[in-house]
């Protein structure tokens, strides 16, 4: 079945087209990421899939249900109450947060349920708690927004689009507000949701998240959908010019360590001409060179038997002009500062700006480290 389905979306602001003729299809089950520049028309997009913005010309159908359809005089949408009805099947997480902030985190998740959708109040509760459970937040119930850290806030802003049972998850860059080190948890709660089957529609600037955790990719330049593809095609095989100027930005290099007897010094070489290629700093080189020494060689490789599964990963954004390294591994996950001998330890905290832990969709540890 198919979710949504917009055909030839038309959106301006005052002399300014943002979208262009947009037609999409979102099938049950998938999850989409939306890519590409800033000013390309993602989050407008997203807006005017549940009418937080109007369009001027096309149809949009949410769940098998017409919410607008294109007219000789334009885009017609359904009378206000089956508007509310099937924009209330699509949950949106913003950038910002949103939450009221002279309600608790309870009762910011069971104020819609109750008001808008008219649902047993007990029954909310039960529910609320049970998404405040699954997001890890069940002991902030009943603590006010202010006191909870961004990640924390934007989690609870996932509870709360859930609450209202939608058909459809809408993100518009759920982790753009967020500072780095809280970016790993939102983004866990949103590839559980994947996992068990949530369809979705991400708007993301979060490269690696949307190659993980995707079906399909959007290209978004210029307001249109520019190009459409699984991951694997659009960041290693893109087809059109404007995809391949955009995923080239962003420059990967990529070692799978699987035998205790691998070529130390190949590695280090790759590292070295990867930080030549793309004219990274001779300070930031040395620092890569050392979390794959201290914290590959030294510490993950030895735990790892006779079969050894590690991933090192760099990857480079001129956009933003950061480094960053990510260090997959099998087997148990690590404490550093207890279980990495501490001058190693010491050496890696001085090459890194930060260090912050996941699971990978294969259920692996990771390492996710910005280096100096």
């Amino acid at each position: 079945m198919k979710k949504i389905e917009a055909r030839n979306i038309y959106k301006k602001f005052q002399n300014l087209e943002v979208l262009k003729g947009i037609d999409l299809e979102v099938n049950e089950g998938e999850v989409i990421a939306v890519i590409g520049p800033s000013g390309g028309g993602k989050s407008t997009l997203l807006r005017c899939l549940n009418k937080l913005e109007t369009i001027e010309k096309g149809t949009i159908i949410i769940d098998g249900e017409t919410l607008a359809k294109e007219t000789a005089n334009g885009a017609e949408y359904a009378s206000p109450e089956d508007t509310r009805r099937i924009v209330c099947k699509m949950g949106m997480v913003f950038q910002q947060f949103n939450l009221f902030p002279h309600m608790t985190v309870l009762e910011n998740l069971i104020e819609a349920p109750v008001q808008v959708q008219k649902r047993n109040k007990e029954e909310v509760i039960k529910e609320a708690e049970a998404l405040l459970e699954k997001v890890g937040l069940s002991e902030k119930r009943d603590v006010y927004p202010r006191k909870l850290s961004g990640g924390q806030q934007q989690r609870v802003a996932i509870a709360r689009a859930l609450a209202m049972k939608p058909a459809i998850m809408l993100f518009d860059e759920p982790t753009s507000a967020l500072d780095p080190t809280k970016v790993g948890e939102v983004l866990e709660v949103i590839r559980e949701l994947a996992q068990k089957g949530m369809t979705m529609l991400i708007v993301t600037h979060e490269m690696n998240f949307a190659k993980d955790v995707s079906n399909r990719i959007f290209y978004m330049d210029q307001g249109e959908i520019y190009e459409d593809g699984t991951p694997e095609q659009i960041f290693e095989h893109p087809q059109r010019e404007l995809t391949r100027h955009f995923i080239m930005r962003t420059k990967l290099m990529e070692e799978i360590i699987t035998s205790k007897d691998f070529d130390f010094i190949a590695i280090r070489n790759n590292i070295d001409q990867f930080g030549k290629k793309y004219l990274l700093s001779p300070k930031s080189v040395h620092n890569m060179q050392v979390v794959f020494e201290e914290l590959c060689v030294q510490t993950l490789l030895p735990y790892q038997g006779e079969a050894p599964h590690l991933q090192f990963k760099i990857e480079y954004s001129d956009k933003t002009n950061s480094t960053q390294i990510r260090i997959a591994y099998s087997g148990k996950a690590f404490e550093l500062e207890e279980d990495m001998d501490m001058i190693s330890f010491a050496l890696l905290k001085n090459a890194t700006t930060s260090i912050n832990t996941a699971l990978t969709e294969n259920g692996e540890n990771e390492f996710i480290l910005d280096i100096k």
